[in-house]
């Protein structure tokens, strides 16, 4: 046999598995905060389409159990979970559900954010305390609860910063603040964490069309051009671009991937 004829066969025989093409994340259980819309509902759909049993969370519960809703009827596997990702009793309750019906998670996403737009003085202590609750509290309390669940099965958390946590913009101090935190977290995590064979690693999106910048993408050509900034590519990214990054790391492919930043903005930051 031609070496090219061997080397495609041993391809396939790595990507095929009884008579199907192996998926990514097949027999991985994952869990995505803020799951029902934008981002995290792409990230939710992405694993699951690659085999993953994902279980999506969100305090928005019709939004949410619709994406579960649409990935069982395209064939995957999935759930539906209330959280509110600043409160240690419902990830208490997360960890549970999922050590339950699961019996590990080797995928955790932590996507919930909120953004508020405001320049430091004049950010009120509850706007600042609120961001920070979500962006930051909320990341360190999942991986806080779920390390337990994670330990020894080579698992991956992925969480989602921005090209705001690594560089600065005008009127969004504590979302930038808040994302700078998780950046340097994820780094402290993979660190504590690795002896434990789970890897941590940050994604940090440039411009995303989500429900969460609809207004301030789709209003005004002035408020437009400002939001894209510095963004190499004349558009904004589409959440299935960042969802394929969260993909990578959650899979197998990024083993040696570990404390790292991803960034997924169009040359915004090259620029």
């Amino acid at each position: 046999m031609p070496k090219a004829r061997q080397w495609l066969s041993a391809f396939q025989t790595v990507l095929i598995k009884g008579g199907r093409p192996m998926k990514r994340v097949q027999g991985k259980v994952a869990l995505v905060t803020g799951g029902a819309m934008g981002m995290g509902k792409s990230h939710a759909e992405q694993l699951a389409a690659e085999g993953a049993h994902v279980f999506v969370c969100d305090r928005d519960v019709v939004a949410g159990k619709a994406v579960v809703d649409g990935i069982v009827a395209a064939g995957g596997k999935a759930e539906f979970l209330t959280l509110d990702v600043t409160k240690e009793s419902d990830w208490a309750v997360a960890v549970d559900t999922v050590k339950a019906k699961a019996g590990k998670l080797n995928i955790l996403v932590n996507n919930a954010g909120i953004l508020i737009l405001k320049p430091a003085h004049e950010t009120t202590n509850e706007e600042w305390d609120s961001v920070f609750n979500v962006n930051v509290r909320g990341v360190w309390l999942g991986i806080r609860a779920f390390v337990p669940l994670m330990k020894g099965i080579g698992a991956s958390i992925i969480n989602i910063s921005s090209i705001y946590g690594i560089v600065g913009a005008p009127s969004a101090a504590a979302y930038i603040a808040s994302k700078g935190a998780v950046r340097l977290l994820t780094k402290s995590c993979a660190v504590d964490l690795i002896r434990f064979g789970i890897r941590v690693n940050s994604i940090h999106p440039g411009v995303i069309d989500t429900p969460m910048t609809k207004d301030l993408l789709h209003g005004d050509a002035e408020t437009r051009k400002a939001i894209m900034g510095a963004t190499l590519f004349d558009r904004p990214s589409q959440p299935s671009e960042v969802s394929k990054a969260v993909l990578f790391l959650a899979s197998d492919e990024s083993s040696f991937v570990h404390g790292a930043e991803l960034v997924v903005d169009g040359g915004y930051t090259a620029n």
